[in-house]
C-alpha cells in the first residue's frame, strides 16, 4: 500500500505515511510512529471544518453517542502524548504464516450481518445508531465493523481496541459520520483493520480503554500509562481487510469536506447505484440503503476456523 494509509487515496494527507500496513507487516515501531503522524495531520484537517467528536457510550458494540459532545482535538492531543512511551517499546516479529479466511456478505440499512470466525469469536457488521435525538436530516447512516465474543463482552469490542485512533474518523466505520457523505464513504475502499484474538488480552484492554475514557479513577499520568499498556496488548492483534463490492445509496448534497475530497473522487472505482431520497427529501450527507462486501482475515496459525469458512495457510503479511 506504499506510502499512504491503507485504503486512503494518495494525496489525502501530505507526506509519507503508512498507518495500518506497518502493523500488518509486523512493524509495530513504524505503526506507532505513524499513528502519531496520522492523528496529527487528521487533527489539522478536521479543525478546518471543526467536526464535533465523541466521548460517549456504546450500543451493541457501536459508538452510538460517540459522534456528538466534545470536540476530538483534545482527545487527539492526549493520544499523541500518550503514544510516545509506547513508541520506544514497540517492535515485534511477524508470524511467518496465518490462517487466511475470506468471507462475503451483504446487508441492508438498519440490519446486522454476523458470522462466527472460530475460537469463540464472531465478526459483525453493525448498523450505526443514527441518534434518537437527532433530526431526520442529521441522522447517521452506515455500519461499524465489530469483532466480539459469541457471548457478547460489551463495549469496546476487539476490533475497535486494536484499530486506533479512537474517537475520530476510522477505517472500521463505513458511514456518514464525522462529516463524510455516503459517496465519500464508499470511496475509502478497501479498509484495513486489526482485532484482538486472545480473550484475556481483550478483557484487559477493555479495562484500560474504559479507564482512559474517564470511567475509571486517575488523572493524566494514569491515562498515559494505560495507553502504553493498551498498545502493548494490541501488538498481538490479527489483521483484516474490508472491501465494498457494491452499494446502493442516496448521495449527500453537501460539498465534500476538505479531508474527504479524494475519497469523493475515488468513489467511481467502487460499484454502486444511486437511489432517490425517500419522500423526495435530500440530505446533506445522504444515506446507505444496501451494501455487498468481502472480509479477509489473517488469523493466527493455530486458529481453528469453522470448516464452512474454508480457511487456508497463507503469509500473514498479504
Amino acid at each position: 500500500m506504499g506510502d499512504r494509509v491503507a485504503g486512503l487515496p494518495e494525496g489525502t494527507f501530505s507526506g509519507s505515511i503508512d498507518f495500518q500496513n506497518a502493523f500488518a507487516l509486523g512493524n509495530a515501531d513504524g505503526f506507532l510512529r505513524n499513528v502519531v503522524v496520522w492523528t496529527g495531520r487528521l487533527k489539522r484537517k478536521m479543525l478546518e471544518v471543526e467536526r464535533p467528536m465523541c466521548e460517549g457510550e456504546s450500543d451493541g458494540g457501536t459508538m452510538s453517542n460517540a459522534r456528538r459532545g466534545s470536540r476530538f482535538c483534545a482527545w487527539l492531543a492526549f493520544w499523541m502524548v500518550a503514544m510516545a512511551p509506547a513508541i520506544g517499546r514497540a517492535g515485534t516479529t511477524p508470524h511467518s504464516a496465518c490462517e487466511k479466511v475470506v468471507m462475503t456478505g451483504e446487508v441492508n440499512a438498519g440490519r446486522e450481518w454476523r458470522t462466527p470466525i472460530g475460537e469463540g469469536w464472531v465478526f459483525r457488521v453493525v448498523p450505526i445508531d443514527g441518534g434518537k435525538q437527532a433530526s431526520v436530516t442529521a441522522r447517521w447512516s452506515g455500519w461499524d465493523l465489530v469483532v466480539d465474543r459469541e457471548q457478547p463482552a460489551g463495549f469496546p469490542d476487539a476490533l475497535l481496541l486494536a484499530t486506533p485512533p479512537y474517537n475520530s474518523i476510522n477505517e472500521r466505520e463505513i458511514g456518514t459520520t464525522f462529516g463524510l457523505r455516503a459517496q465519500d464513504a464508499i470511496g475509502w475502499n478497501p479498509r484495513s483493520f486489526r482485532f484482538l484474538t486472545q480473550p484475556a488480552g481483550f478483557h484487559a484492554a477493555q479495562i484500560l480503554f474504559l479507564a482512559m475514557k474517564g470511567q475509571g479513577q486517575g488523572g493524566a499520568a494514569a491515562d498515559k500509562e494505560a495507553m502504553g499498556k493498551l498498545m502493548e496488548l494490541t501488538r498481538e492483534s490479527a489483521a483484516g481487510q474490508f472491501r465494498i463490492l457494491d452499494a446502493r445509496l442516496t448521495p449527500g448534497i453537501a460539498d465534500a469536506a476538505p479531508f474527504a475530497e479524494n475519497w469523493a473522487l475515488q468513489a467511481t472505482q467502487t460499484p454502486h447505484t444511486f437511489e432517490p431520497a425517500a419522500g423526495g427529501g435530500s440530505t446533506p450527507l445522504g444515506r446507505f440503503g444496501w451494501m455487498k462486501f468481502s472480509i479477509t482475515l489473517w488469523l493466527p496459525s493455530a486458529w481453528k476456523a469453522p470448516a464452512a469458512l474454508g480457511s487456508r495457510r497463507a503469509a500473514c503479511s498479504e
